[in-house]
């Protein structure tokens, strides 16, 4: 194995619990698997702890979700489909879990997340598997102890969209990856390692597009030539793996683009190169956002970065050394936050891949210099703060970020019949599908004019963008304000649900009966009759009740 050695920076002065030396060697502790087995399943059973109490947040959770429901429920696994319209912002995989948990245990919030609690657990998993194997079982438990305890990781597992699913398959491409380089420098076998990763960075494709398999891609070349290996680099080619990767992620992107010509150009250079490269997307920050950002959401960790080490205890020159493990880490956090912090465009939960390393450093930085008595107290004590820092943020959010939709309800004597006819007024209301158990897609009216749906990354551009795949089925969907008139005068029951102050644009809205309401979004509900005039106005130029 190589064996190059580097200073080490002040900010990681390394300590007794995993020197240099460690963590190039092989750990050869009695450390059982069935106990590492056990560690993951209580860590994800942690992470899964409170994904029931908090309702579907808008517009992502709902968003997300309600495309997985819309996949359970058309049977078509193929095409992931918002309010019934091919939707490609991002691959399947979430949507295939989702709706797969779905349908096991049914559409609860808890279930919904069940990919976000995976992908965390993978990653959990891969982080003390690796430092379980690579340095030692100290500080493979306190990196772990890290990473499921900070505040950040736990919210991103109990939070239903891709950003924690891409990055535990990032974690494990890494991870698995570079254990096949270590492994096979000791002649030992690494075939399957390799294997591994490449199934790994498959599934990142299939769970957010080309940062599955370029970020990690990119952490590894740069560890390669940073530890002077760059014959390892020739892994990269190895042909068994690239027929895993195709043989995986490959027909799902075939089969979109045999069936819509347009997804090539929507998929990969819309909403990958255009959004990373233009300044029309929402959220907009500036470069040094994910710092304060990374470094507040995982406190109380990250304040021991900040502890000076212990001056009593001088490090040795083997303490003065980063291992080959240390730059791993190091380059890997640096790619994520770097890569990110480049566009303008820039949401919180895109850094959730750097959290991983950020563990191993702050449990390798927590060790510098402190005797195993007084680092087991402190630790224990750190713990316990986050830990409950964890629950006391998931039952703020809960309490607090609960969106409109999710507490609207119907009273008991009400229920939307499989045969009546829902359409939403001026908003889309992702959450509300879910909640009322909609199974079919509802009609949305706005104004449609592309003038005013390009000027906005809202949910109007989502909803457009899908349309251009299936222009026959959006005709029906989407209702201009020149067709609302006849689409509410149905034979049918028709339910308008809509902003509670649509009356002001809508006066006509008034003679309706209102049959729920709260500060941000109200029902009203036009009774069927099959003498009904498809033409029928009410008096103030709307349609009649």
């Amino acid at each position: 194995m190589n064996t190059t050695e580097h200073p080490t920076p002040p900010w990681l002065a390394n300590g007794d619990l995993a020197t240099p030396d460690a963590a190039r060697r092989p750990s050869t502790s009695a450390w059982p698997p069935l106990r590492a087995a056990w560690l993951v399943v209580i860590c994800v059973a942690w992470l899964a702890l409170t994904a029931w109490i908090r309702p579907l947040t808008a517009p992502d959770e709902g968003r997300y979700v309600g495309v997985a429901l819309s996949m359970l429920h058309s049977g078509d696994w193929l095409v992931p489909r918002l309010d019934g319209l091919p939707f490609f912002h991002k691959p399947p995989l979430f949507y295939w879990i989702s709706a797969a948990a779905m349908a096991v245990a049914g559409p609860h919030e808890g279930v919904a997340r069940v990919p976000s609690i995976l992908g965390a657990g993978l990653a959990v998993g891969a982080l003390l598997l690796f430092l379980r194997r690579w340095s030692t079982p100290a500080l493979a438990q306190l990196s772990t102890l890290v990473l499921v305890t900070t505040p950040f990781f736990f919210l991103g597992a109990q939070f239903a969209n891709l950003d924690m699913l891409v990055a535990g398959c990032i974690a494990a491409t890494v991870l698995l990856g570079t254990g096949a380089i270590l492994a096979r420098e000791r002649d030992e076998p690494w075939r399957t390692l390799l294997a591994g990763a490449f199934l790994a960075a498959a599934m990142g494709l299939l769970a957010k597009g080309l940062i599955g398999l370029l970020l990690p891609g990119l952490v590894l070349v740069l560890w390669c030539l940073t530890t002077r290996r760059p014959a390892a680099l020739r892994l990269a080619l190895w042909l068994p793996g690239w027929v895993v990767l195709l043989a995986v992620a490959g027909p799902w992107f075939v089969a979109m683009q045999l069936k819509f010509p347009d997804f090539f150009d929507y998929f990969v250079i819309t909403q990958h190169f255009r959004r990373f490269a233009s300044s029309g997307f929402n959220n907009q920050q500036a470069v040094w956002f994910y710092l304060p950002v990374l470094a507040v959401l995982t406190m109380p960790w990250f304040a021991w970065m900040l502890v000076p080490r212990p001056k009593l205890i001088a490090p040795g020159p083997a303490q003065r050394r980063l291992s080959d493990i240390d730059w791993l880490m190091i380059i890997w956090f640096a790619v994520v936050v770097v890569f990110f912090s480049l566009p303008r465009s820039k949401l919180i939960g895109y850094v959730l891949p750097a959290l991983a390393p950020m563990a191993y450093l702050i449990a390798r930085r927590m060790s510098a210099g402190r005797p195993d008595g007084q680092l087991r107290s402190r630790v224990h004590a750190t713990a316990a703060v986050a830990a409950g820092l964890c629950i006391v943020l998931v039952g703020a959010i809960a309490a607090m970020a609960t969106p409109p939709g999710a507490r609207l309800r119907l009273p008991a004597s009400l229920h939307v019949a499989p045969g009546d006819q829902v359409l939403m007024l001026d908003s889309y209301f992702y959450e509300i599908p879910f909640y009322w158990r909609f199974r079919q897609p509802v009609r949305i009216a706005s104004d449609w004019q592309a003038a005013n749906i390009n000027a906005h990354d809202d949910w109007r551009k989502e909803i457009t963008d899908a349309a251009r795949f299936d222009p026959a089925r959006a005709a029906h969907t989407l209702v201009g304000r020149a067709q609302l008139a006849k689409a509410l005068c149905q034979p049918r029951t028709t339910w308008l649900i809509g902003p509670s102050n649509a009356s002001i644009a809508n006066p006509w809205i008034t003679d309706v009966p209102l049959v729920a309401f709260n500060e941000r979004v109200a029902a009203w509900r036009f009774a069927g009759s099959a003498q009904r005039d498809p033409d029928c106005l009410g008096p103030k130029g709307g349609p009649a009740p």
